[in-house]
């Protein structure tokens, strides 16, 4: 399991290169100039050229690229075109944001998805698992956002029982912190839920037809044991891969339903930044999020071998 953590860890280098230099190509290519953005279209070619010499801007893409590497080695990932904060600084600052909504959603997917599709499972067929299923469709169609405003309208505007905007640090209040982000966190978990609740489901089924769980009843172990001793651990690897790309994909859904509570996560500062051409704050957050995604990506791996023995042994 050691190798399998530093063979991970050894194969970020050249991701993360292979993603700057994407990123910072892609940013290149995009209309426009954030001189223009900066100092309005009414400054004199002078204060343009000085502009960009201040920025590095007039320099080649190549050299361009070099210089920011460089820095970026030492661990400095630049500095907001507009307004000279550290972008570092202002990652980590939306990043707790993000994650609260995207842990969140996943704690409410596992709530929701698996003990659905385990009960699927156990009664394939049957009514119980129609209606889990109907609803797994359901909640899969549904776009995470227009969850996220059927829920603001009677929960936060009419009832007041949450906040409708904002978000308060757990390191101030953790039932502010848990009402500020409950809304968002339910739209999220919503979809993540129903795929979970499919993939149980499925596991499941094929899982209960092992010639070990004949064994088992056979022995005349109880469903219950049957179910969450041998069962459902059998059927956790493919669940704990469904676990892997949702939380990838609430990352991502994170970022619009930051907009419709108003919370100021790292969607609102990507937005907020591609929009302004402003290159080393979106460079920074591609960086830090591909950070974050191999990291679930490692934590997946090691579940893998928590709950199968044969893949810490290979």
């Amino acid at each position: 399991m050691l190798r399998l953590i530093v063979s991970r860890i050894v194969g970020l280098v050249p991701l993360l290169l292979i993603v700057s230099i994407l990123t910072f190509g892609m940013l290149h290519l995009v209309p426009g100039d954030v001189r223009e953005r900066i100092l309005g279209f009414e400054a004199t070619p002078e204060q343009y050229e000085a502009l960009g010499r201040q920025l590095g801007l007039d320099q080649p893409f190549l050299v361009q690229y070099g210089r920011w590497l460089g820095r970026a080695l030492q661990g400095d990932l630049g500095t907001s075109y507009f307004n000279s904060q550290k972008v570092t600084d202002a990652v980590l600052g939306a990043l707790p944001v993000t994650l609260s909504l995207t842990f969140g959603g996943m704690l409410v997917a596992l709530a929701i998805g698996v003990p659905a599709g385990v009960w699927a499972g156990l009664n394939r067929g049957g009514r119980v698992d129609r209606i889990a299923m109907f609803m797994a469709t359901v909640g899969q169609a549904l776009p995470n956002f227009w969850i996220a405003m059927l829920l603001l309208i009677p929960f936060a505007i009419w009832w007041q029982l949450v906040p409708a905007t904002g978000f308060t640090s757990p390191a101030e209040s953790i039932g502010d912190w848990l009402r500020s982000i409950l809304l968002a966190c339910i739209a999220l978990g919503t979809s993540a839920s129903a795929a979970l609740a499919r993939q149980t489901r499925g596991a499941m089924i094929d899982v209960l037809q092992r010639d070990f769980i004949r064994t088992a009843r056979a022995k005349g172990l109880s469903r219950t044991s049957i179910t969450y001793k041998h069962a459902l651990k059998n059927a956790a690897v493919p669940v704990i891969t469904t676990i892997g790309f949702q939380v990838n994909a609430l990352l991502s859904g994170a970022l619009i339903v930051e907009q419709v509570f108003g919370l100021r996560g790292v969607g609102s500062l990507v937005i907020e930044s591609v929009r302004t051409q402003n290159i080393p704050m979106v460079q920074g957050v591609v960086i830090l999020g591909t950070l974050v995604i191999v990291s679930v990506n490692v934590l997946v791996d090691i579940a893998y071998g928590w709950v199968n023995p044969r893949v810490r042994a290979s």
